[in-house]
């Protein structure tokens, strides 16, 4: 059906039909360059023209190809025969209109110039062969249900993983198999890529993106980017994309005013600048625009074999007056902020997308409370997950306090489990983190040398024990002590240092214990795969809980975010026996102080922590443990609660 859904698409007078009604998904087979009856097909949309003509190097960049207008909402056609049109030509549409005459790369180019050429390219025919249906099968089985699976995504960016020593980039081919060996190695389940769309400035990091159905020539053709995609895959990394639809910039080759007039951008001033950003807003309320934007999500995740979505900006599109002052924006039709037409094209996105791949990711980067993200129900936007931007600032500024003052911001910890499952969230360290002066994520850690290490292993693990999926930058995970510069590698030399080694040695071994764990992901959307025990023991900085299973099976952590030894700490625990610690963050071999717990753990038969019995332990300097009963004594019901006798002090 799927098939025969592109057919005609492209042979069907149906196919402008539905583009002009927003519900073409399929775009790109309609519009752009195409072989077919030994004819190059040229199609493309500028209802405010006067004229159009494809130019190129097959007629010289002559207007010797004019077009005719075929539709009254404005698509253009040219054809002439292929073999005129070989694989690797390069053309634009020159396109004439009131507001003068302006060369236009294809919108729905598949394939493009290097930057900072600016030309659209024949793509070669279709012919690659995948090697990734065993991966492809198991996405299928798993992921329908993806919330009880562990995710923990790296995110990079291609550009920067890895230089060359003079400077130039990687290619995909080059270095795929680098990154799936890599991340594979450190215990990832996928990547996300920071935007592989072409677009034309280095430094906007990918997130201006002029060429929406093609990956960047920067590293390499079509083709390597399948290559690389099937890399990942064989070694059973999934891939996610970071994706734009809120916003373009206004580079003279590409959808700015493509018609000569605001076509793919809004009308109204009001709500046509990205003033922050100095780009143009997408009018997700255009049908063209929707068939647009649907389409080139739905290409990537079918055509590139993609495993989800991270959509770019969320915030910016659903809010009238996001980046605005007052008097700068118009209210909606019912006198508030939402941008309805926004929430609209998110629901037929995302229900688009469930309907035809139920095993793909669509998450959201949403930086506020708006409720129901990752639902249909009550009007929401129908994604799968959400970025959870609060537990990140909160997290974040209070590893940057110091810990003599932490007891008076203990609530920076322990708020995010307020509304932790409000919402499927992905719990984020990224890019945007580590940039314009806001410090690596090592340097943010409060301290000396020695602190920042054990501050880092210590967040990290409450991190990966916080119920919610997982996202770290890359250099993260080693503690690359400067920002992230989008124009070099980042710091792989800083693991000839012993600190550095360690802390990656660290991060492996903790995603793998997260892997092996299910605990710490089944029960992720719910409370009965978290309970606290100890939630407001603020004058030590301490924290302890308990991750659950569906199978009862749990474990216990307990962090202790002060550089202050607690010896013979009294933790509440829900049940008689033995207990073993099985991690420890402060583990010398992590270039810990080695206070660990190596020999059996007896409880005491004192209740304490609103728990029916506890025990004794060492809570190493800002560090992190993790137990699990060895040997139950009996099986009481976990109760929470308060204390029992007092403060959870150490003596």
């Amino acid at each position: 059906m799927e098939q025969e859904e592109k057919y005609m698409n492209i042979q069907s007078d149906i196919a402008p039909y539905l583009f002009h009604q927003g519900t073409n998904y399929y775009a790109q087979e309609y519009l752009g360059a195409h072989r077919t009856g030994g004819q190059m097909i040229f199609r493309v949309w500028a209802p405010g023209a006067s004229s159009v003509f494809v130019i190129g190097d097959f007629n010289g960049w002559q207007e010797d190809t004019p077009m005719i207008r075929v539709t009254e909402g404005g698509v253009w056609e040219a054809s002439m025969p292929e073999s005129s049109v070989p694989a690797g030509c390069k053309y634009k549409f020159r396109v004439v209109s009131a507001a003068g005459t302006h060369d236009k790369a294809d919108p729905y180019a598949q394939a493009t110039e290097c930057p900072p050429a600016t030309a659209s390219v024949i793509a070669k025919p279709d012919g690659y062969s995948w090697r990734d249906g065993s991966w492809m099968q198991y996405r299928r089985r798993a992921m329908k249900n993806f919330y009880s699976q562990p995710i923990n995504i790296y995110e990079l960016q291609i550009a920067s993983w890895k230089r060359h020593e003079d400077g130039s980039y990687y290619s995909y081919s080059e270095i795929a198999p680098d990154i799936a060996s890599y991340v594979k190695q450190m215990g990832y389940t996928h990547i996300e890529l920071m935007p592989v769309m072409e677009y034309p400035f280095d430094g906007s990091w990918g997130y201006q993106v002029c060429s929406y159905f093609a990956p960047s020539a920067r590293f390499g053709t079509p083709a390597d980017f399948m290559g690389f995609i099937d890399t990942m895959h064989e070694a059973g990394v999934g891939v996610i994309l970071d994706w734009v639809p809120a916003h373009f910039p206004k580079d003279e080759h590409g959808l700015y005013e493509f018609d000569g007039s605001r076509l793919y951008e809004y009308q109204g001033d009001d709500r046509v600048e990205h003033d922050g950003w100095g780009t143009r807003r997408f009018d997700v309320g255009r049908n063209e625009v929707e068939s647009f934007l649907v389409s080139s999500a739905m290409f990537w995740l079918e055509h590139y074999h993609v495993d989800g979505l991270r959509v770019d900006a969320v915030a910016s599109m659903i809010y009238l007056d996001y980046d605005k002052r007052p008097g700068e924006w118009i209210p909606n039709v019912y006198g508030d902020n939402r941008c309805l037409e926004a929430i609209a094209f998110f629901r037929k996105l995302n229900s688009c997308i469930k309907e035809k791949h139920p095993d793909v990711l669509m998450i959201a980067e949403e930086s506020t409370a708006w409720a129901n993200v990752t639902t249909f129900d009550g009007g929401g936007l129908g994604f799968d997950m959400k970025w959870n931007m609060g537990w990140m600032n909160d997290t974040l500024s209070y590893a940057q306090t110091d810990p003599v003052y932490r007891k008076y911001h203990h609530d920076k910890l322990t708020f995010s489990l307020t509304y932790a499952f409000s919402e499927k969230f992905v719990l984020p360290i990224s890019h945007d983190e580590v940039v314009h002066g806001k410090k690596s994520f090592l340097d943010k850690m409060s301290g000396d040398y020695w602190q920042k290490f054990a501050s880092a292993r210590a967040f990290l693990a409450y991190m990966m024990t916080h119920p919610g999926k997982k996202l770290l930058f890359m250099g993260c995970e080693f503690g690359q002590f400067r920002e992230w510069d989008y124009a070099s590698g980042i710091e792989w030399f800083m693991l000839d240092y012993e600190s550095h080694a360690k802390l990656q040695r660290y991060t492996a071994e903790l995603n793998h214990f997260y892997l092996e764990n299910p605990p710490l992901w089944e029960c992720d959307d719910s409370w009965g795969g978290f309970q606290w025990i100890d939630a407001d023991n603020r004058d030590q900085s301490i924290v302890s809980y308990r991750r659950i299973d569906r199978a009862g099976k749990e474990l216990i952590v307990l962090i202790n975010f002060t550089p202050v030894v607690r010896k013979k700490f009294l933790l509440g625990v829900p049940y008689s026996g033995v207990y073993e610690e099985i991690f420890n963050s402060d583990a010398v071999d992590f270039g810990g102080s080695g206070v660990c717990n190596p020999d059996a753990l007896k409880t005491t038969g004192k209740a304490w922590n609103g728990c029916p019995d506890s025990l004794h332990l060492e809570v190493p300097p800002l560090g992190a443990v993790i137990l699990r009963c060895r040997r139950k004594r009996k099986s009481v019901p976990a109760r929470t609660g308060k204390k029992e006798g007092g403060a959870s002090a150490g003596k």
